[in-house]
């Protein structure tokens, strides 16, 4: 590793799946707080898997928000590093983009140029069925202490992530303006105007029922 290492901060998860979007929402955050040095770069790599695979192999160390299943309290914070990130990463899944992740640290080594250290700021989510929610009180209020976290962790590197006098502006976002926190939470329909636990077409009553009609 250099002596002025590559570090990439990146937020991974699903937004439209309430706690699903906690690396996205934290990322976002601390881009808009913090001002990172020309050899730090913060990234909202959404549910992107395999297409990360570039971005991680041009890091030397790269810190990843997350919501994990840990079997932990719904909304504990938990820091992992090393070795032990993807098995994390894989061994509860909670969503598709964690499989995916996993085989892209994975290729990621194989392709021998990936991250010599691995930082995973992950939160137990309180709840992921809920399509269009937003992120839950209890995990809304780790991103504060999840950014810390990664701040600590990059200090370790000679890193200062110095706090912005005044925060970019919520528009001021990595990835676009739909996913602005206050856009996605005042935009969402209520619950008699959007369905929220699946497709109605194909949701029975348990009746013997089926689409179209049929019996």
């Amino acid at each position: 590793m250099s002596a002025t290492p590559r570090i990439l901060i990146l937020g991974i998860g699903n937004i439209l799946w309430a706690d699903e979007g906690f690396g996205i929402r934290a990322v976002e955050e601390m881009n808009r707080r913090f001002v990172a040095p020309e050899n730090v770069r913060f990234m909202d790599g959404g549910t992107q898997g395999i297409y990360l695979v570039q971005h991680i192999r041009d890091c030397d160390v790269l810190i990843v928000f997350d919501a994990v299943d840990y079997g932990l309290p719904p909304g504990t914070l938990k820091r992992v590093e090393g070795d032990e990130v993807p098995k994390f990463l894989g061994v509860k899944k909670i969503s598709l983009h964690q499989t995916g992740f996993q085989e892209v640290l994975a290729l990621a080594e194989m392709m021998g140029d990936g991250p010599e250290h691995l930082f995973l700021v992950g939160v137990q989510p309180v709840e992921l069925d809920d399509y269009g929610g937003s992120l839950r009180s209890e995990v809304k209020a780790q991103i504060g202490p999840a950014m810390d976290a990664a701040r600590e962790y990059a200090g370790r590197f000679g890193v200062t992530l110095e706090e912005r006098a005044v925060p970019l502006p919520e528009d001021a976002t990595l990835a676009g303006n739909e996913v602005q926190l206050s856009v996605y939470e005042n935009g969402r329909p209520s619950d008699e105007a959007a369905f929220r636990h699946g497709d109605a077409r194909v949701v029975f009553a348990g009746n013997g029922d089926t689409p179209g009609g049929a019996n």
